[in-house]
């Protein structure tokens, strides 16, 4: 059986909207380690907001928040894994809301693979820049990247939490299947009863009455 013709073609607005997301996270990613380089001095806390919110420079050789320091070239495989994989299902996203979740998932990877393969000491094998640090919340250092991955992880599980699929249809709960399932038949018994009884009725009216038939009888006697 083959798709309907909307569900068969490529959403070229999910698309759109999922490039552009990446390429804003990219941009802010990339700007602001641009200028924390160029303007922070390493090592060195900067409070902004007292100490809930720092800028502290340092230099990750591992994974998001600084997990991991000596699998550089681990995470940049997976980092152009998951870059791959988001390309290669973008043309089935019809959804507006998985497109711009998976753009920020898309463009936080490419930030910090940006990093991995283009920074010292070496190709593949870079250092990220993090250089926020919220003491209150988490021990670990990160970046715009690492934010922008988080917020689309969340949104993602409430996508498939809310039951919304990436063609932008909805899948019922089990409560609401199980609703859906006790109502169908509910309607379907009424048709077929009312079914029945137009079937009925000509059979009832083409049915000689008991009466008219005895008197049939009778008269044939006399």
């Amino acid at each position: 059986m083959s798709r309907p013709a909307s569900r068969a073609k490529v959403s070229v607005r999910a698309i759109a909207a999922l490039a552009f997301a990446a390429v804003v996270v990219v941009a802010f990613d990339q700007v602001a380690k641009a200028l924390v380089v160029a303007n922070l001095p390493y090592g060195t806390a900067v409070p902004v907001l007292g100490g809930a919110l720092q800028f502290l420079y340092v230099r990750n050789p591992g994974a998001a928040f600084s997990f991991a320091v000596n699998m550089t070239w681990v995470f940049s495989v997976i980092s152009a894994a998951v870059v791959v994989a988001i390309i290669l299902y973008s043309r089935r996203i019809r959804s507006m809301w998985w497109a711009i979740v998976l753009g920020m998932l898309l463009g936080g990877a490419l930030g910090n693979l940006i990093d991995r393969l283009f920074r010292e000491p070496g190709f593949a094998r870079g250092h990220v820049v993090d250089f926020i640090s919220t003491p209150w919340m988490m021990p670990a250092i990160y970046n715009v990247a690492d934010s922008f991955i988080c917020i689309s992880m969340v949104l993602f599980v409430l996508l498939v939490i809310v039951g919304v699929n990436l063609d932008g249809s909805r899948t019922l709960s089990a409560k609401r299947q199980a609703q859906a399932d006790t109502a169908e038949p509910l309607d379907g018994g009424a048709a077929f009863s009312s079914a029945d009884g137009a079937v009925d009725e000509p059979t009832r009216a083409s049915r000689p009455d008991d009466r008219d038939r005895r008197g049939t009888l009778g008269h044939d006697a006399t």
